[in-house]
């Protein structure tokens, strides 16, 4: 592998966000490779989507963070940029369980590299309630956290926009943006729903934190052919054999690393040193 300095150390990335995801960013890339994280200052970054809707994603999630990330460079002159990009709704695998999904990409302009890692996002407070003045809430607020993370309220049929209130941390503003919201409802209701924006959301910041140490030590390690920072698991190998019949599962049997750069490839086995998969997993023996 390559010896010497990292080639970020004591360099500048622009972090494109306007909602203060630098405290979870940035200490990661720091302690890892030495790379210093400034936000963005005045850049809208809400004009790529945002998560109340009034503005829609346009684009999927990777393609939207990477205009965001160019949007930072553009607005700095750095040639390294770092943005992120959230989406929640039903856990992937247990649909009645609420979950995001978490991208968080690096671009390097210099050599027009882009290096992103995603998170499945678990621990999250991710709710909505729809509610008329007067119903009983209280059960709602401490499961989502209130007021630690903020609420959004808006009319639940008809115009979103008409009586729209977000980053409500405070009981005595959101009762009133309740009464607001049901008024102008079609059916004189109000939708309550966790606001998701990351300086607002102390849950999503930790995932955000995390989501950073990962894509902090994939930077770390540099392709062993070009020395591209980046280095990382790009997919797997599926197919570890059955301990008792020894036909193939559809367990991980090795994952296959590579480089964004110069797209050099190569297979691992598995890290924990597993060569079968139990029969439990296999559709042959446990059909």
């Amino acid at each position: 592998m390559p010896e010497g300095p990292h080639p970020y150390t004591g360099r500048s990335a622009v972090l494109a966000t306007m909602h203060g995801k630098q405290r979870a960013v940035a200490p990661a890339f720091g302690q890892l490779i030495g790379l210093n994280v400034v936000a963005t200052v005045g850049l809208d970054t809400d004009a790529l989507g945002t998560f109340s809707g009034e503005t829609p994603r346009r684009g999927p999630m990777l393609e939207t963070a990477v205009a965001k990330a160019r949007l930072g460079i553009e607005a700095t002159g750095l040639r390294l940029a770092i943005a992120s990009e959230g989406s929640f709704g039903p856990h992937p695998q247990i649909p009645f369980l609420p979950a995001g999904i978490e991208l968080l990409v690096f671009v390097d302009a210099d050599r027009d590299l882009v290096v992103h890692e995603t998170m499945l996002a678990e621990q999250t407070n991710f709710a909505h309630l729809v509610a008329a003045t007067g119903t009983p809430i209280d059960s709602f607020l401490a499961q989502v956290g209130f007021p630690q993370h903020a609420l959004v309220v808006r009319p639940n049929a008809g115009n979103p926009a008409a009586a729209l209130a977000k980053g409500i941390v405070e009981r005595g503003d959101l009762d009133r943006a309740i009464a607001a919201a049901a008024a102008a409802s079609a059916d004189r209701c109000a939708l309550i729903e966790t606001d998701m924006r990351a300086h607002l959301n102390p849950t999503r910041m930790d995932t955000l934190a995390r989501l950073s140490m990962q894509l902090a030590q994939r930077l770390a390690a540099q392709c062993p052919v070009c020395c591209a920072p980046g280095w990382g698991r790009v997919e797997v190998t599926r197919g570890l054999p059955c301990e008792l019949c020894r036909l193939p599962t559809q367990v991980i049997a090795a994952e296959v690393f590579g480089c964004a750069a110069c797209g050099h490839r190569a297979s691992q086995p598995r890290r924990d040193g597993m060569v079968h998969a139990q029969a439990m997993h296999c559709d042959a023996c446990n059909p």
